[in-house]
Formats: C-alpha cells, structure tokens, sequence
C-alpha cells in the first residue's frame, strides 16, 4: 500500500509549492520518505537543525548557518535544485523578522526548483504566512508498514521458526492491529520489550505499552471496559439499535453496500446509563473505546488546541476500528458563542475541525457523545449527518428500575428474589440508576453499621430519606422531554410513568 502522505508531499513539491509543513513525530520515517522522492525527482536534500545546522547532501555540516534567519537568506540566494528540510522551526515563526523573511522566499521560490519542508511534532503556522504553506499530516504507519517492522525485527533475532506468529497467521495479524496507533519506532521499542521479556510478541506487553503511550497525549485515554450490556438496566430500543450497527463493521456489510456506523449521540437526564452504555459498546463491539477529555484539548499556548484535536482525531483514526468516547459533550464546547470574544475563537476552530470531521470521516470510528443539557449544545451538531441516530434517555420506568435493583443487588452479592422488587420500583418514581445504585450502597453501610445483614426495610428506609434529582431540576428535565419528543428516538420503548418525584412524596 502506498503512502498517502509521501505521495501528498511529492504532488506539492512537483506543483512546487515553495512552503511545505509536515506534522510529524517521526524524524526518520519523514527523512526517509523525502530521500526517496528527491531521488525520484533527482533532486538534492540539505537537512537544518539549530544544533547542526545546515547539512549538505554529502553529509557534512555549514555550522555558520545555524541562525534561522541567515539559513533562509542562503536557501534564497542558493542556486540548486533541491528541498530544504527545516527540523524543529516552529518555535521561530513566532519572530517577526522570520515571517517577512519566509514571505520573500515564498515569493522566490515559486519560480525556482527550491523548496522548504518544516518538519515539526507540533503545528504552527502564523496567520501572515496562511496563504503561503501547505499543510501535511504525515500518516502513522498502517497495517503494512507495522507487519514490515515485526517481520524485519523477527528475522534481526534469528531462529524465526520458535516464534508463535511464524506459525499462527492470526496471532501475526493481531499483533500488527495491536500496535496501529504506534510510530514506527515506538512499535519497534514495544516489540523489542516483549521479545526480550517473554521471547515472543506477547499482545498484552504491546496494549499495555499502547495504552502508556496514548495516555501521554494528556487528551486521550484508553479505557479498560468490564461493563457490559447485562448490566445496563431497560433502554431495549437503543440496545436494539446497537446490535444492528455492530453488524456493520463486517466485510459483508460493506460488500452489502452498508457504510461503517458514524456515531450516536445519548442525550438526556443525568445518571440514568449514557455513560456506562458508552462502555457496554465497547465490550458488546469487541473494540477498543478511547475517551477524549475535551477540557483537556484546550491549552494556554496559541495553536496548541487545535493541534491537540487533530493528534486526538489521528490516533483515533490509526487504531480503527475503535470507538471514541466524549462524555458531557456540552462543557467541552462551552462559551462556543461568544469563542471571539473570550479565547480569540480557540473553541471556535477546535469545534470546526471536530465538525468537519465527523461530517467528513472516512474511517471506521464509532463516536459516542453522551450529553446532559442539550440547550448548550449548538445546532450544527445536531443536524442529520453528523450522528447516525440521536437518542432520548429518558429517567427509567418501573419495569426498568426493577431491573437495576436486580442488577445492583445481584453485583453485591445479594439474591435479588429476597427482595421485593415489586415495592421498591414502585416507592422509587423519580429515581435514575446512579440514584438507584446509591440506594444499595447507602443501605449496605446502615446494615454494615448495625452489624446486620441488608434487608428490604434498610432500602425502603433510604428511598424515603433521599431526594432524586428529577425533583430538584424538575423544570429542565420537562424542557428536555418537550425537545426530544420530535427530535430524538427514544432509548426505552416502556414509557416513563407522568408522576413527578415531588408527587411521589406526598404519597408517603
């Protein structure tokens, strides 16, 4: 398989584009790209840093051009035929002397065969030079490239024949797909590890190690999952749902013309199983769920936000199929409105570039968007496209709260056919399922603290002394049921009984 990104970066150099900007952590694997495409197009390549300075094709090094302005009037002046690839410039583009300079070699170059790659982790691009560089994300390695390195790393040790993927075809494959999302010399280092600690390519050493490295991105987290869907109480139609879009991520399905599922949005009252469906997805898929922290993706550095989702975006992408997770989606895109005003339209931009690329996306990431109030959210989220289904959950009825004191009771190991399930889904109108599991675990402490074991009065006793939250945001909760009624599927097909918790109170 070709490298999209390589080919992206020969088509501007052909078109001579005179600036390039590629985003990468990958020194080696960029340098070795564009060896090859200079090669190809019997170019030269000199090399920059601020420690070397420039380096010659040969491989000898121009100390004297170490100063970022003075390796730009030489590139100007040069009369060559060649690119210029300028490692780590990105803290310079902040001078003003360096973004005239560049401009005029932007002018110059455009009818020379010069041109100036920066290569950089992090993406940052002056509003004055815009118009003037081309932007490329350099593409992690793929399933080929990461099946190229254990291959090449497998033979480096000898004795191939002892080694399980040698013999087993699958494991070779699960291997590979376990280290997408890796640089190529992350994925060397993690194959190296497991090697070295178990004299083979031990899937778990490369997840865990996986796991390590997405973390470090501060944005990203990769989320170990127990949760499954035996233990989300009611929400039949969304459970439904999800297991027609599961079997959409097979082969079949797409010779079937079906496209892979975009997303679903979860939208309603708080604490009645948005979040722990996000999870029970993952288990009930068998596929890997990412958490992005949008909070996090905002930063006090100018471009590094938007740097942040597009890295999150990547990694999410590299490791498809998968399954990205945002929780509270409303409090990241907070003060969206008034973005010009506040933060220079910071959240503005993070939100187009996430837009866009739910509209536009290609690869198999399922997005789950959990969200509470949906007054916050803005419109352009909400139109068809972005989601596959947006639903409604709703607070849970009585066949539904019947079913979580099962769940809860039976999770602490109580025999659930001790209780009365009957009256306790009847005395908890008003109640959600976070407010239901609190009620167990409260009463579990009074019984614990009496020396006694939990019986049906320690949990009546709780349900009377505790306030739901459908009573205290009584007036939002009717708002949001009033929105969704046309604009959303609801999660349950039983529907919530009229009585209001406040009701429920006076019936004691």
């Amino acid at each position: 398989m070709e490298n999209n990104s390589g080919i992206a970066i020969e088509t501007l150099i052909r078109a001579r584009y005179p600036l390039i900007y590629v985003v990468s952590f990958e020194e080696n694997r960029v340098e070795s790209e564009l060896l090859r495409i200079t090669q190809n197009r019997k170019k030269q390549i000199y090399k920059w840093s601020i420690t070397n300075g420039l380096e010659n094709p040969d491989g000898s090094f121009l100390g004297e051009f170490k100063d970022p302005i003075k390796v730009l009037e030489y590139i100007l002046q040069s009369d060559i035929n060649g690119i210029f690839v300028m490692k780590d410039y990105h803290p310079y583009l902040n001078e003003p002397v360096v973004i005239r300079k560049l401009r005029d070699v932007a002018h110059s170059l455009k009818t020379s065969m010069k041109n100036v790659i920066f290569l950089s982790p992090v993406l940052k691009v002056p509003v004055e030079l815009e118009k003037e560089i081309s932007v490329v994300d350099y593409n992690l390695p793929g399933k080929e490239e990461i099946g190229q390195i254990v291959k090449n790393i497998s033979e480096s040790i000898g004795e191939t024949d002892k080694l399980e993927i040698s013999k087993n075809p699958m494991l070779f494959q699960k291997v590979v797909e376990a280290a997408l999302g890796l640089t190529a010399e992350e994925a060397e280092n993690v194959f190296a590890k497991s090697l070295v600690q178990t004299g083979n390519f031990d899937l778990k050493i490369i997840l865990s190690e996986k796991e390590q490295i997405i973390r470090k991105s501060g944005v990203l987290e990769y989320c170990h999952v127990n949760e499954n869907m035996k233990g989300v109480g009611g929400l039949d139609e969304l459970k439904k749902w999800l297991n027609k879009r599961g079997k959409a991520f097979t082969p079949e399905a797409r010779d079937f013309g079906l496209p892979e599922p975009r997303g679903v949005l979860l939208l309603g009252i708080p604490g009645c199983g948005k979040s722990l469906t996000a999870k029970a997805i993952s288990s009930m898929w068998q596929l890997p769920l990412l958490k992005l922290d949008v909070g996090k993706v905002f930063s006090s550095l100018v471009g590094s936000s938007e740097e942040n989702v597009r890295r999150a975006i990547q990694t999410a992408e590299s490791i498809a199929p998968s399954i990205l997770w945002l929780d509270e989606m409303e409090k990241g895109f907070s003060g969206l409105g008034s973005s010009g005003q506040t933060d220079g339209g910071t959240t503005a931009r993070v939100f187009g570039t996430f837009l866009t690329w739910l509209q536009e996306k290609k690869t198999p990431v399922f997005v789950v968007a959990t969200c509470n109030n949906v007054s916050q959210l803005p419109p352009e989220l909400l139109r068809k496209g972005r989601f596959d289904e947006i639903f409604f959950v709703d607070l849970p009825s009585k066949e539904e709260r019947k079913d979580i004191f099962k769940i809860h009771l039976e999770k602490r190991n109580r025999d659930s056919k001790g209780f009365n399930i009957e009256k306790l889904a009847e005395k908890s109108i008003g109640f959600s399922g976070s407010e239901i599991e609190e009620i167990i675990v409260s009463s579990l402490y009074d019984a614990f603290d009496d020396g006694k074991e939990l019986d049906q009065s320690y949990i009546e006793k709780t349900i009377e002394n505790m306030v739901p939250l459908s009573q205290t945001m009584e007036d939002q909760i009717k708002g949001t049921r009033e929105w969704a009624k046309i604009r959303a599927k609801k999660a349950s097909s039983i529907e919530w009984e009229n009585e209001t918790a406040s009701v429920r109170k006076l019936e004691m």
